[in-house]
């Protein structure tokens, strides 16, 4: 299936098919936060792969500006930074309440919902590229 474009803009093939690499980046750091004693959160956010696809998505942005890629290099460099935020916030609101002994569930309840919405980030990303489709997203301000 030939991807449609939301633009009059074409893509070239390789741009996607870097696109979907730095797709397969991503779900090799959630494969390796579900097989190891890490987090799927924090390997997302701290592990060697999905450092190499935001540095990746960074590197050839400017490439798919104008086009449907152009929403998914976004909302794959939503998913990291927002998974930072959302790491760093759980950690606070744990720490805060560690002393009354309910921290310790605030952090693995949080950081099992940050690791599902990774989970479901990756999966709809990746879905809607291998269709062709782009990502709904906030306008840029």
């Amino acid at each position: 299936m030939e991807p449609e474009t939301s633009t009059a803009v074409s893509v070239n093939r390789g741009l996607i098919d870097y696109t979907h690499w730095i797709y397969g980046l991503h779900a090799f750091s959630v494969l390796i936060g579900l097989t190891t004693l890490h987090s799927i959160a924090g390997h997302f956010a701290f592990g060697l792969p999905s450092i190499i696809a935001v540095i990746m998505n960074y590197a050839r942005r400017s490439e798919a500006r104008g086009t449907w890629l152009e929403s998914h290099f976004r909302w794959q460099i939503r998913t990291f930074w927002y998974s930072w935020l959302w790491i760093f916030v759980t950690s606070i609101l744990a720490a805060l309440l560690l002393i009354f002994l309910v921290g310790f569930v605030i952090a693995i309840v949080g950081f099992a919902l940050i690791g599902l919405w990774i989970i479901y980030r990756v999966a709809r990303g990746w879905l809607a590229l291998r269709d062709g489709r782009p990502m709904p997203l906030p306008p840029v301000v």
